[in-house]
Formats: structure tokens, C-alpha cells, sequence
């Protein structure tokens, strides 16, 4: 603001001015420049010399943090303490809307001399005209209160009624002020659930996979690839199942919104996420696979334990030959790759469980897939009334918490205790996937498997062996450079070798000679 005629400064009072707009006030026009021309209009009229203005725009004064600028000038009054004598404000809640702190800033200007001078209020060093001032103070805050409850009831309300204020997950996106299926992200996301389920993926795998269906983590305007934390974020949100769930707010609320996937689904996820489910060993650290070196990792040095690596030698006219080593090069004698798979797959062969052995443990894993096919679907009715029962519960719980009979320190427990065992009943549900097996081709598949190991060890990918050589040796494999890998069997396939007909009584029901399998005193199957 310009001044064309000379202004009298009033014994050599000099003032600064402060300005404040926050983001919803820049709307309403309440611009920094009307504030600046009264202020200094009011200095005038009070014989201050303006010599500093500071600007503050799109800041909220709830609190002082986040305003580099009022902090510049309170450091500013303190390093200039001599020279200033005002601060002129608009009004007393461009300082602060919070009492404590206005009080805080003001005690600290008076400690240097320094008085808050209102453009448009009452304010002064009398008495009477400190205590209005600080009746102003108390006013801003009461006004601020009062909003934010308003907008703390607006945002319970709407979480209540089902619906959520901030940013949806992938899969949805905001349609007028409700969460919708967003057509472009929805079926690959439940794609990814359903995957994940499966409990064949890590989250790393997940991020990957989804990543390349096109899948991005956005903030703001920039887009970044799934990172496997973001990924567990994901299988983590209830919001996927149609239930609201808030740090702030303890209920579990059923949300307006349609729901991706099942609540069996998601609790099936939780269970692999936290290591319970059945296929919890797909987190393992994974080695990197080089289809020239099958063996790579899996075959132990004999004489340190290393597992063996592999590399390439070049001969003559520049051929080149795959070789094993020891890794920690204990034993730098190199072994061809062709002669330690020769050697495995001989073993495999060696071992191979005989013809009658076989039949008669397929014929037993007939009975125990019946049997266990009627144990789980009884397991299942059990499992579907402990749920419902559940539900009923924590529906109580929520009502109790509201009614004021439970604190939400004690909802936030017993609903703690209520979710975990919502999840092992959940669990207990999952091996019901039995039902959805063909035992007959369940079966071919394990003679054609078992019906000749070596066979078997080629047709398999380098993760089918590992899979198939851990099943099949109880210990690592080593190779103890006489030619010859070594091992212990495993004490499941060596009851399959050994399988005679000692373990099959006469007349089995359903026309299947087998009764239950003993190992030791125990039996396996019942």
C-alpha cells in the first residue's frame, strides 16, 4: 500500500504488521491485502511507522505449528526488540484461535516491550482492555471448538451411516460422495485377492504381478509401482469384505459400499498373512533359479555343508561346460553338472517304491480322503455356527460400547479377542477345500509321481524340484565328491517304500482293503 502524503510517527514508534489467511478464508474473500490496509491504516491513526510485514496465506492458526511465518516474526520482535514496539493484527485470532498459545505469544512480546495491537478490536496495556483481550482470545478458540466438533459429529456421522470421508482403496473410486467400483482397477484387485488366497504368492510376488496388470500406488499426482508393504496394506483392509473399520472410531461399521469379496475370503487371507493357514511356507527367502544349474543351492558341499554354485568354463574352440563348486571353496574340485543329475536321478530311481506298495498306500489314501471328507464337513457346520455366533457378539459388543456400559478401552479388547477367534474358526474352515479335489485324479497323479522317481525329477521345473527333493530326503542332499550323493529318507516316504500288505486287513468297507496306518503306536490316518 502506497502513501502519498508524509505520515508523523508519534516519538519514533515503530510497528510490524502480521497476516494470516487460512485456505477456506482466501474464499470468502478475506483477502491478505483488505487486512494489510486496515492494519496500517489503524497504525497510522496510532503513530506507528510500519517497518516490517508478514505474510501468512493458506495457514490454519490452531495451532502455531506449521507457520514458518508467525515463527520468523517472533524471532524477528526478539532480535529487534529496541526497535519494536507493536504487532498489529487484523484481529486477535490472526495470532492464534487457541487461548493457551495466544496467551503464550503475547506474555512473550510484553516480556520485550512488545503489545498486540487489534485493527479492529479493543486492545490496549489497561487493566480492563487485557482482560477483553483476553475474553477475544477465549472467543476465537470457543469458535474453533465449535467447528471442529461440528466437523468431528459431521465425520462420525457419515462413518456411521456406513460411509468414509478419505481416499478409497484400489478397486474403488468416489462417485457423489459414495465409494463405487472403479471399472478400470476393480476385477484385476479382486483377481489379486482371490490369488492371494491360494496362498501360492508372497506380498512380493503379489506386488509384482499386480504391478504388471497395470496396478499403481498413487500419491498425489505421481504413480509408483506396488511395494510389498503397500500390498499387505491392501490384504489387510476390511473395507474389501463391506465392513468400515477406523483407528478413531472402534465400531465396525457394515459399509454402504458392495463388497469385493467374502468375509470366509478375507479371513483366509489374514490366516497367510500372519503365518496360521496351511501354505504359511510360501513367505520362505527364495533363491535365484538358473534353469542351467537345476541343482544349484539344493546339493550341499559333503565336507562343509555349503551349498553348491555353479558356473561356466570355456574349452576349445569356445565351448562351454557347466561345472558344480563348493560356495565357500573348501574343496576346489569341479564337478560336471550332467554327473551329479545323473547321479541324483539314479537315486531317485533306486529308491522308487515297488509296484505293490504303491497300490496298497493309494488304496489307504482313499479311505483317509473319505474319512477326513466326513470329519471336515462336520468340522465346517461347527465352524459356520461358532461365526454366526460370533457376529452376534460382537453386534452386542458394538451396542454396549455405545450405550456407555463398555469403555472403548474394553470394546477394543474383547472385539480384539472376538477377531481372533473369528479367524481360527475361519481356519478350522479351510481344509473343506478337500471337497473340491478329484481323489481320482489326485491319485493317478501321485502313482504316475511315485511310479518312478528319476522320471519324475525330469519332468519337473526347478520349484517342483525342490518341492519333490524335500519331500523325498529328510536332509539336505550331499555331495561327497566320490561321484555319489547322499542322504537320509524321509520318514513319510520311507513308510510309503515300505508299505507291504501286513498294513491291510480283509474286508475294508466300500470294497478298499485298507485299515489305519501305524507308525510306531500312533496312527496316521483315523
Amino acid at each position: 500500500m502506497k502513501f502519498d502524503r508524509p505520515v508523523i510517527h508519534e516519538d519514533g514508534k515503530k510497528a510490524v504488521i502480521y497476516l494470516r489467511v487460512s485456505t477456506e478464508e482466501q474464499v470468502d474473500n478475506f483477502s491478505l491485502g483488505s487486512q494489510e490496509d486496515i492494519c496500517r491504516k489503524e497504525a497510522e491513526k496510532r503513530g506507528y511507522e510500519v517497518v516490517e510485514v508478514f505474510r501468512e496465506e493458506g495457514r490454519s492458526a490452531k495451532t502455531i505449528l506449521g507457520r514458518p511465518v508467525l515463527i520468523s516474526l517472533l524471532e524477528y520482535c526478539r532480535k529487534n526488540k529496541t526497535k519494536v514496539h507493536a504487532v498489529f493484527a487484523y484481529r486477535l485470532d490472526r495470532i492464534s484461535r487457541q487461548t493457551a498459545d495466544y496467551l503464550a505469544i503475547r506474555k512473550k512480546l510484553l516480556e520485550q516491550d512488545i503489545t498486540i495491537i487489534s485493527a479492529t478490536e479493543p486492545t490496549g496495556d489497561s487493566p480492563t482492555e487485557k482482560l477483553v483481550e483476553t475474553i477475544l482470545a477465549g472467543f476465537a478458540q470457543l469458535d474453533n471448538d465449535i467447528r471442529s466438533e461440528r466437523a468431528r459429529n459431521g465425520l462420525r456421522a457419515r462413518y456411521m451411516s456406513g460411509l468414509i470421508s478419505g481416499k478409497p482403496p484400489l478397486g474403488y473410486k468416489f462417485q457423489a460422495g459414495f465409494a463405487v467400483k472403479d471399472p478400470e482397477t476393480w476385477d484385476k484387485v479382486k483377481r489379486a485377492w482371490e490369488l492371494m488366497a491360494t496362498g501360492t504368492k508372497s506380498t512380493r510376488d503379489l506386488g509384482k504381478i499386480m504391478s504388471d496388470w497395470g496396478l499403481r500406488e498413487i500419491h498425489g499426482k505421481l504413480s509408483y509401482e506396488l511395494r510389498p508393504q503397500s500390498v499387505c496394506r491392501i490384504f489387510r483392509l476390511k473395507f474389501y469384505a463391506g465392513i468400515l473399520t477406523s483407528k478413531t472410531y472402534p465400531d465396525e461399521i457394515k459399509g454402504q459400499h458392495v463388497p469385493m469379496i467374502t468375509e470366509e475370503l478375507f479371513y483366509k487371507v489374514q490366516a497367510l498373512l500372519d503365518g496360521r493357514g496351511p501354505n504359511r511356507g510360501v513367505f520362505v527367502k527364495r533363491t535365484f533359479i538358473n534353469e542351467a544349474f537345476p541343482l544349484r543351492r539344493i546339493v550341499k558341499c559333503g565336507k562343509c555343508g555349503a551349498g553348491l554354485t555353479g558356473y561356466w568354463s570355456t574349452g576349445k574352440m569356445g565351448v562351454r561346460y557347466a561345472y558344480y563348486s563348493c560356495g565357500m571353496k573348501c574343496n576346489y574340485k569341479c564337478i560336471p553338472v550332467k554327473e551329479v543329475e545323473d547321479s541324483v536321478i539314479d537315486m531317485l530311481k533306486d529308491i522308487t517304491p515297488k509296484e505293490e506298495a504303491l497300490k496298497l498306500f493309494i488304496n489307504s489314501v482313499y479311505k483317509a480322503y473319505h474319512q477326513r471328507l466326513s470329519r471336515l464337513n462336520k468340522t465346517k457346520s461347527e465352524a459356520n455356527q461358532e461365526i454366526e455366533r460370533l457376529k452376534l457378539l460382537r453386534k452386542s459388543l458394538v451396542e454396549k460400547n455405545l450405550s456407555g456400559v463398555y469403555s472403548d478401552e474394553i470394546f477394543k479388547e474383547q472385539s480384539a479377542i472376538i477377531e481372533d477367534k473369528m479367524i481360527k474358526s475361519q481356519i478350522s474352515k479351510e481344509d473343506s477345500i478337500i471337497n473340491k479335489y478329484n481323489i481320482d485324479a489326485l491319485t493317478s497323479f501321485i502313482k504316475t509321481l511315485l511310479a518312478d522317481l528319476g522320471e519324475a525329477y525330469k519332468r519337473s521345473s526347478i520349484p517342483q524340484l525342490k518341492i519333490l527333493l524335500s519331500s523325498v530326503f529328510e536332509d539336505n542332499l550331499t555331495w561327497d565328491y566320490n561321484g555319489t550323493p547322499n542322504s537320509k529318507i524321509s520318514p513319510l516316504y520311507q513308510y510309503i517304500r515300505d508299505f507291504s500288505e501286513h498294513h491291510v486287513p480283509s474286508g475294508a468297507g466300500n470294497g478298499i482293503r485298507t485299515r489305519d496306518l501305524l507308525v510306531g503306536n500312533e496312527t496316521l490316518y483315523h
